[in-house]
């Protein structure tokens, strides 16, 4: 599977500036860094069963990136990011995302 196009769901778009904001407070370097990391991710699939079904939401495969999950599905040649959760977050708030 070569992944031709990634689109990124409202949510996984919001997580994104809301983990960007959050950096920044601290370092604006480090913030970016993070980001670039996240954005990053999903253009590592090289084929579609790559990475593990999320234990908590088992619809989705995700990708670990630092502290956090990228929640993805993969269609045809296209991978659709989902969202972006926090890995430090209670299971039981996960399981209502």
């Amino acid at each position: 599977m070569t992944v031709q196009r990634i689109i990124w769901a409202d949510e996984a778009k919001k997580a994104l500036k809301f983990i960007h904001a959050y950096y920044k407070k601290k370092s604006v370097q480090g913030a970016n860094n993070v980001i670039r990391d996240l954005l990053e991710a999903p253009k590592t699939i090289r084929f579609s069963k790559q990475y593990q079904l999320d234990d908590i939401n088992p619809e989705y495969r995700r990708i670990i990136v630092r502290d956090y999950k990228v929640l993805y599905i993969e269609k045809k040649k296209e991978i659709q990011v989902m969202a972006i959760i926090s890995t430090k977050q209670s299971p039981e708030i996960l399981r209502k995302k």
